[in-house]
């Protein structure tokens, strides 16, 4: 069973994408705040990380950042609600942005095809 990290500061947002989630057969482990998302990444060893930018003290940006200078190869997908943030330098080092929606198909087929999965 994979392992997708999702870090975002709305817990409506993390009940959401978990049940989707955990209804396709993937393990979450979710995270409140930037913070807590690094410690969890360090501890669980997830698949994926799904990452919000705009969140309380530590922002994605600076997550992503750090997340990829502990292991490149585990792919990122900044999600947002915002489409401006795709024109910030920070965020290409993710590997797909996804604008938040509540059609979740585009998120879930980006995760199937980071994960090989489709």
């Amino acid at each position: 069973m994979k392992k997708v990290l999702l870090v975002d500061d709305e817990e409506s947002i993390q009940m959401v994408y978990r049940e989707e989630f955990e209804d396709d057969g993937y393990e979450v482990i979710s995270a409140l705040n930037g913070e807590s998302g690094l410690e969890k990444f360090k501890q669980e060893k997830p698949d994926l990380v799904i990452l919000d930018i705009q969140m309380p003290g530590m922002n994605g940006v600076e997550v992503l950042r750090q997340m990829k200078m502990i292991d490149a190869a585990v792919p990122v997908i900044l999600s947002s609600a915002y489409q401006e943030f795709k024109r910030d330098l920070g965020t290409w080092a993710s590997d797909e942005y996804v604008v938040k929606s509540g059609n979740l198909e585009e998120l879930k087929k980006t995760v199937r095809r980071l994960l090989k999965e489709d």
